[in-house]
C-alpha cells in the first residue's frame, strides 16, 4: 500500500511539474543508489541514469548521454545538472537533494531557466528535511525594516527622494559618499 501511495504522489508531482512548464516532456524520478521509483511512461532512462548520475557526481564531466543521445553539459553543481543536445533534440533537466533525483526530458523549445527553478522547487516541496530556518527565528522588526527598504528600492522615486533629501540638508558627507559608492 505505501508503495503505490508513493507512486501516487510522483505521478502528481511528474503531473504539476509538466503542467507549470509544458515543455517538460518527460520525467524520471530516483532514490537510493539511483533507482528509478517512478517515471512517466513516454521514458525509460533506468539504463542511463547510474551513467547520469556517475557524471553528475563527477562535476567534471562534458557530457552525458540519455537514450542514445548526446547531451552538453551546461552546469553541473551539487543540486543541479543542465545539458544540451548540440544537433537540437532538447535538454536535460535535474535536480537532486540527499533524498533523491528528479530528472526531466525539456523539449528543445523549453526555457532551460523556468525548467530548473520549478523543478529545484518542487524536490523542496517534496523533501522530508526542515528547513534551516523557519519564520519563527526571524526577528520581526528586522524583517518589517528588510520589505520597507525593498519597498523603498522598487519604488522609482526612492533613491532620487533620498538625493533629494541630503541635497536639502546639505549633507556633503552622505552624498559623497553615496557618489563613491556608484562607481
Amino acid at each position: 500500500m505505501e508503495l503505490v501511495k508513493a507512486q501516487n504522489d510522483y505521478e502528481s508531482v511528474a503531473n504539476e511539474l509538466m503542467q507549470i512548464i509544458p515543455a517538460i516532456y518527460a520525467v524520471a524520478i530516483a532514490e537510493e543508489n539511483n533507482e528509478i521509483v517512478y517515471s512517466t511512461d513516454n521514458w525509460d532512462i533506468s539504463y542511463d541514469v547510474e551513467h547520469v548520475c556517475k557524471r553528475w557526481n563527477s562535476m567534471g564531466a562534458h557530457f552525458i548521454m540519455v537514450s542514445g543521445v548526446k547531451y552538453t553539459i551546461l552546469e553541473c553543481v551539487i543540486d543541479s545538472l543542465v545539458a544540451t543536445s548540440m544537433i537540437g533534440e532538447g535538454h536535460i533537466i535535474a535536480c537532486k537533494d540527499e533524498e533523491r533525483k528528479i530528472i526531466t526530458y525539456l523539449e528543445p523549445n523549453g526555457d532551460r531557466k523556468a525548467a530548473i527553478v520549478e523543478v529545484s522547487r518542487i524536490l523542496s516541496k517534496m523533501s522530508s528535511k526542515k528547513p534551516y530556518m523557519n519564520d519563527s527565528y526571524i526577528n520581526p522588526i528586522l524583517k518589517s525594516e528588510i520589505e520597507e527598504l525593498l519597498e523603498w528600492i522598487k519604488n522609482p522615486y526612492g533613491f532620487s527622494s533620498f538625493i533629494e533629501f541630503y541635497l536639502q540638508q546639505n549633507n556633503t558627507r552622505i552624498i559623497s559618499e553615496v557618489s563613491k559608492n556608484l562607481y
